[in-house]
């Protein structure tokens, strides 16, 4: 779940690369959604399965979103 992500990278050092397909897969709905300040990055052009996701951020609407101030489902 990307909330779940979201809380576990929280008081992580940035920019923080992330590998795992599903990481990379929740990187991209928080940064959709304004949460985090990410850059996805194809390392291989036209092979999805080599993606990493390089998170810069959490905005201040993620930081909100993890002290509850936020209405967000998980």
């Amino acid at each position: 779940m990307p909330m779940d992500f979201l809380r576990r990278i929280e008081r992580a050092e940035f920019p923080l690369t992330v590998e795992r397909f599903a990481d990379v897969n929740n990187v991209a709905v928080l940064r959709a959604a304004g949460l985090v300040e990410a850059e996805l990055v194809e390392a291989v052009e036209g092979d999805p399965d080599t993606t990493c996701a390089i998170v810069l951020r959490i905005t201040p609407e993620g930081h909100a979103a993890l002290a509850g101030d936020l209405p967000l489902d998980n």
